[in-house]
């Protein structure tokens, strides 16, 4: 596998929560897809998991190289546990068509908090004969 591209962010909890307390329900349906909502209520620290996905999904924006422009949406990144606990990501929607685009095959991401902050890391992958060389070719 090839590394295309990185993309990183931190999220404070207490900026989350005044969002929160601002916008509430509405803002969790525009950021957060039901499974991540529903995710997040399971868990004793609900901030720290939607703060953690938040991140993720600003991480997995600056590795396809957009912003929230262009038809993106933020239910376009979806992160979810699998068995083990790990977190992985799912694409759809126009970060999807983008990825693809990208020669973007997989995503990988991570999510580590401290007792404020939430971080999450996303790395793009391809196979090595996939990706087109930099003449576009």
């Amino acid at each position: 596998m090839k590394i295309l591209s990185h993309g990183i962010d931190l999220v404070e909890f207490g900026r989350l929560e005044r969002m929160l307390d601002k916008h509430g329900q509405r803002m969790l349906d525009r950021v957060f897809t039901a499974r991540e909502q529903a995710d997040a209520e399971r868990v004793r620290n609900r901030i720290e998991r939607l703060a953690g996905r938040f991140a993720a999904k600003e991480a997995v924006m600056k590795l396809v190289g957009t912003g929230w422009r262009d038809g993106v949406g933020w239910t376009d990144v979806e992160v979810v546990n699998n068995a083990l606990g790990q977190p992985l990501v799912h694409v759809s929607g126009r970060i999807g068509e983008l990825a693809e685009q990208k020669g973007i095959e997989q995503i990988t991401i991570s999510i580590t908090h401290t007792d404020r902050f939430a971080i999450a890391s996303a790395v793009a992958l391809a196979e090595l004969t996939s990706t087109p060389d930099r003449e576009g070719h």
